[in-house]
């Protein structure tokens, strides 16, 4: 599950990640706080969907990502206690790539792993909350605005105004 580019490669992430992790979210998501235990938690129950991108050596960005079902994300900050099944749906809770790896296909690399790990689990559909900052970013990546329910959009609400449920079906 390697992505090769160089001295940098995407691999599976282990506890041992999960400081980087919580300090690159906080730094580059501070509008959109999680504690570390919401990242330890998503590796402990998906593990083939959570990557860490080791960057000219470094650690330089992550994948959190999971079976998921329906068109209900997770809470912001929320432990999720165990996943559903069955699942009908792979969600990409996050990719975030450090400054000195933008514009380099990284996350792009880290989007072809999610779509992967999908495969695997049978799931033809990636789902995800973009918030407003990204929007322009998923949409460049293929995903398209899901229908959201009354439910839905309170949850959005407490990413930001503009936040919206995006899938896109895996080809």
């Amino acid at each position: 599950m390697n992505t090769s580019r160089a001295d940098t490669i995407w691999r599976l992430m282990t506890p041992d990640d999960l400081a980087h992790v919580t300090a690159l979210a906080a730094s580059v998501h501070p509008d959109y706080p999680e504690e570390t235990d919401i990242f330890a938690e998503r590796l402990r129950l998906a593990p083939t969907g959570c990557l860490s991108l080791i960057l000219d050596g470094t650690f330089g960005g992550y994948l959190i990502s999971h079976p998921w079902r329906g068109l209900l994300s997770p809470p912001l900050n929320t432990l999720l206690g165990t996943l559903p099944t069955p699942a009908d749906r792979w969600y990409v809770h996050d990719v975030a790539v450090a400054p000195a790896g933008r514009g380099r296909g990284y996350a792009q690399m880290a989007i072809a792993r999610a779509e992967d790990a999908a495969r695997k689990a049978g799931l033809s559909t990636l789902t995800l909350t973009s918030t407003r900052h990204a929007l322009q970013f998923w949409a460049r990546q293929g995903f398209v605005p899901d229908v959201t329910s009354a439910e839905e959009q309170a949850i959005l609400a407490s990413y930001d105004p503009q936040a919206c449920l995006l899938s896109r079906r895996i080809g």
